[in-house]
């Protein structure tokens, strides 16, 4: 299949952006294939919430039996009374490609008030009304990721409204696969690591102290990995290959005045830097579950929605790639993957009471069953999960 997309998509067009020559197409790597067998098990997302009538016999036969969106709890339960309320989902990115879908399909279930945090306030609530989200079920925080003042002024906001908060989704991302040189965050770490993984961080730190104050019945933290990062696939094994090395850019602070922006040290390569931002975010994923899952009931996953080769995200990519990759995925690899159904399965991961396993990497098969599937070597090391866990508190100055 890789050969397929690199006869497809030469790899010797270019084009050329703030004078430099980009990388190519060697990152053209979305290509949903793993290398492994896998353990399928169904998804379900049929909506159903507990009401104030009371549940006869046949009702309950039928609610034992039907696939729900939000966990199922017996009206005569303590609990019954917590599914009263809506939940309150923070999820970032939410203006645009993923975040967006997914939003909408939460606040679409009446269920759930989706706090969209994105940088651009008129973005977002342009975005909002364009997707037909009631106004009810929304509300808007400016955040922004690329700045650590920025992060911890959304944590206060955030406490400041009164919201309990029951889910996190850290979906934002930054992708520059043509840049010859790297960009800084407003604390001078390489932009992308420094937005998809460091921003997060911070963020997912701080508001794990108000997921435990909770009284929602199924509280998650979720990070969006990708496919990209995961080398046990055939997308994981197109060049510049996801590796974290022995971690001594991150420990120098991920700038070239200190070391390397890269995380292993090397020479900036754009791609590679969203690459191993997605490596960190996967390994994150599971120290967070090893670090707290027992103590706080809290799920913590990652996943891989499939290959959304429309988003948002590939618009730093050159002309032909944002042509040529949508039609490749949907009629010659088949991996193809609208926002809307991405959005879905992401939803599903936030609210779905099937998936609340935690400590799993969600993926979906092409029937749109999920299942839990498996994480190469280095995105599944417990010894580098703890390493970039103590360097990114560090940099933090959380340690």
């Amino acid at each position: 299949m890789a050969l397929q997309a690199s006869s497809f998509l030469p790899s010797a067009l270019s084009a050329h952006k703030e004078g430099k020559a980009n990388g190519g197409l060697k990152d053209s790597a979305f290509l949903g294939v793993n290398l492994s067998e896998h353990r399928i098990k169904s998804s379900f997302s049929s909506p159903l919430l507990t009401s104030g009538k009371r549940l006869n016999a046949s009702t309950i036969i039928r609610a034992q039996t039907a696939a729900t969106a939000s966990p199922a709890i017996n009206k005569a339960s303590p609990e019954a009374k917590r599914t009263l309320r809506k939940g309150n989902a923070v999820i970032t990115g939410a203006s645009s490609g993923l975040g967006l879908a997914t939003a909408k399909a939460l606040a679409e279930t009446g269920k759930w008030n989706v706090v969209m945090a994105c940088r651009d306030f008129l973005k977002a609530e342009k975005a909002a009304k364009s997707a037909g989200m009631a106004k009810e079920n929304y509300s808007i925080m400016h955040l922004d990721l690329a700045s650590l003042d920025s992060v911890r002024q959304f944590v206060r906001n955030f406490r400041q409204s009164g919201m309990p908060l029951d889910a996190l989704v850290c979906n934002a991302a930054v992708y520059f696969p043509t840049a010859g040189e790297p960009t800084y965050t407003a604390d001078g770490f390489e932009m992308s690591v420094g937005v998809n993984h460091i921003g997060h961080f911070l963020l997912a730190r701080e508001l794990l102290e108000d997921m435990k104050q909770s009284d929602y019945p199924s509280r998650r933290l979720i990070i969006v990995g990708s496919i990209t990062g995961n080398t046990n696939t055939l997308a994981g094994n197109i060049p510049p290959k996801a590796n974290l090395g022995d971690l001594r850019g991150l420990a120098g602070g991920l700038n070239e005045t200190t070391g390397s922006a890269m995380i292993d040290g090397g020479k900036f390569d754009g791609a590679k830097a969203y690459k191993d931002s997605k490596v960190c975010n996967m390994l994150t994923m599971q120290e967070f579950h090893r670090r707290y899952h027992e103590d706080t009931g809290i799920s913590f996953a990652s996943l891989y929605p499939g290959c959304i080769a429309t988003t948002g995200l590939f618009r730093e990519h050159i002309g032909l790639f944002r042509t040529l990759f949508p039609p490749f995925q949907k009629y010659i690899t088949k991996g193809f993957v609208s926002e809307e159904e991405a959005g879905n399965r992401l939803a599903q991961v936030v609210s779905d009471p099937s998936l609340t396993k935690s400590g799993v990497y969600w993926s979906w098969n092409k029937n749109s069953a999920s299942f839990e599937n498996q994480l190469s070597q280095e995105a599944s090391d417990v010894e580098k999960a703890r390493k970039v866990w103590e360097m990114t508190e560090k940099l933090l100055g959380l340690a």
